[in-house]
């Protein structure tokens, strides 16, 4: 579905509420399966959180991801670690081209029964569950925190716990945080410095409701539409200012473009007013990969030069998105130099005509482009893709005043 996306330079004022964080959701449906005196409410109405929660209701056969990274990662260790598991962990064409062995890697040396169906170091995954006495693995800790995740949630699972040994440079620090910090919500013990991660044994729980918080990545699109607007009062929900998620830095980088963040209730608003000037951006997002897409586009928009650092990961996502971020920018008259892990460009103070922005079957490529919409009309192509993490996006677009057609 390619669909053409508008919107007048008019103040944009709304409240929306914004579904559940598919981050916190997806963590805690594998704590759920394992722990079911867990109660989840907000839960996230993403395509990745069904695929999940529908994976979990298998214990043989083949079970199909499609393109959720998160999935592919969580399940390999959950259904590894359950007895009587007998399962063909596979997903879409991208998924079979995202590796997954350093995660294989350790959950081998740990006892688990995993073979690859085909390619080495990639899924599809053959896997028998079984019971895992496992006390310590060690872990690089550079390329993945899923991977690291992964394990943090079954280790509770094991008798004695999992101590969790990381090698390198620790990457997105705050979704580990995240993952300790769910886990001790439901009543599972951990703890995480200097490298060391220990989760202690609980083999059950007490009953507990843990609301999810919706989803800070969802609200970047929002900031780059108030950041991009020259006025702009916008309400979300459902919010908190002492969130897990590592994408809350967004309050602290959008000060930069003038919005600012009040905390109601459990709402935030944004506000701008006025134009502000930048002479140029630059952040390390090492810690909050997945809003440099967002901070790109917000940047070509006002024609702020750019340079954004951290964004090794960005290469394994759904595409390389630092090679995507390339090229659709470069539509628009945008000159960008990309790197292993970085991302420079100086945008032109005037917009190409009839653009079509590929998505590359990944959702933020969408998102992030379509607050460009109060520059420059555009397309956007396979715009369906933003069901994999906010299914109501273009519909909320247009509360905001965003003809989308």
């Amino acid at each position: 579905m390619t669909i053409k996306i508008t919107r007048d330079p008019a103040p944009v004022k709304g409240a929306l509420k914004i579904t559940g964080s598919k981050s916190e959701s997806n963590r805690l449906l594998i704590l759920q399966a394992q722990y079911p005196e867990i109660e989840i409410g907000n839960l996230s109405n993403s395509d990745d959180t069904q695929v999940l929660q529908k994976a979990l209701r298998q214990k043989s056969g083949e079970v199909d991801i499609h393109h959720a990274g998160t999935a592919m990662r969580f399940l390999t260790a959950y259904f590894a670690t359950q007895e009587n598991c007998d399962i063909t962990l596979t997903g879409s064409k991208r998924m079979k081209e995202r590796p997954i062995r350093l995660l294989v890697d350790a959950l081998q040396r740990m006892g688990g029964d995993i073979e690859y169906v085909n390619e080495i170091g990639y899924p599809p995954l053959k896997i028998k569950g079984k019971k895992i006495a496992a006390q310590t693995v060690k872990l690089q800790a550079n390329v993945s925190s899923q991977y690291i995740s992964a394990l943090m949630l079954v280790g509770a699972s094991f008798p004695e716990g999992l101590e969790i040994l990381l090698e390198g440079q620790v990457t997105s620090t705050p979704y580990i945080h995240m993952t300790l910090e769910i886990m001790k919500h439901a009543g599972i013990k951990g703890e995480f410095a200097d490298n060391r991660i220990f989760i202690y044994p609980a083999p059950k729980l007490e009953s507990s409701k843990i609301e999810v918080e919706s989803d800070w990545s969802s609200a970047s699109y929002f900031y780059s539409i108030a950041a991009i607007a020259d006025e702009a009062e916008i309400t979300l929900s459902n919010y908190r200012k002492t969130s897990r998620q590592g994408d809350s830095c967004l309050a602290e980088i959008y000060r930069h473009f003038g919005v600012t963040t009040t905390f109601e209730g459990n709402s935030i608003i944004l506000k701008k007013s006025g134009k502000r000037h930048l002479r140029g951006l630059k952040e390390d997002l090492r810690n909050s990969p997945d809003i440099a897409q967002t901070i790109a586009v917000t940047c070509l928009a006002l024609g702020v030069p750019c340079e954004l650092h951290g964004l090794h990961t960005l290469k394994i996502k759904e595409t390389d998105r630092l090679q995507a971020l390339k090229n659709e920018i470069e539509k628009f008259g945008g000159k960008v130099k990309i790197g292993s892990d970085c991302l420079q460009f100086v945008p032109q103070t005037e917009f190409q005509d009839n653009v079509s922005v590929a998505t590359y079957n990944d959702h933020r490529m969408a998102m992030a482009f379509a607050p460009l919409a109060m520059k420059v009309p555009f397309q956007i192509e396979d715009a369906g893709v933003v069901s994999k993490s906010y299914p109501d996006f273009w519909e909320d677009l247009q509360k905001l005043g965003f003809q989308v057609s």
